[in-house]
């Protein structure tokens, strides 16, 4: 290993990443606690167990979040709202953002099937799910 990397990395960085870091890979859910109130901007979020208070200032980042549940991940719910994959990367960190912070979960059940797929897709009729 070069010490640019080393120097990049403290040492047990990774050993000590919490168990729920987010992984784009992963399943994910609203969680349970978390209830979202549609505005003009997006939407507020608002955590009653922490009592958190964040917003969300894009209407395709409210659909992904009301549909991470819909999907066997949260990449694959980010490819049927529609997300450009030129910005992926900031969606990714925005769901990891929401996760930190309890917003989002890790979802333990059964990814949906394909016909669970097909029947809830994102609203592909808002031109803003397709960028």
């Amino acid at each position: 290993m070069d010490g640019a990397a080393t120097a990049a990395v403290p040492p047990g960085a990774i050993a000590d990443a919490p168990a729920d870091a987010f992984d784009p890979e992963l399943p994910w859910r609203r969680a349970r606690s978390v209830a979202l109130r549609p505005e003009p901007f997006g939407a507020l979020v608002y955590h009653f167990g922490n009592r958190k208070l964040s917003f969300l200032k894009s209407k395709t980042l409210v659909r992904v979040v009301e549909t991470l549940a819909d999907h066997p991940s949260a990449a694959a719910t980010l490819a049927a709202c529609g997300v450009p994959e030129a910005r992926r990367a900031a969606y990714v960190k925005a769901l990891a953002d929401l996760a930190r912070s309890r917003m989002i979960e890790r979802r333990t059940s059964s990814p949906p099937t394909a016909r669970e797929l097909a029947a809830a897709p994102c609203d592909e009729t808002d031109p803003e799910a397709h960028g």
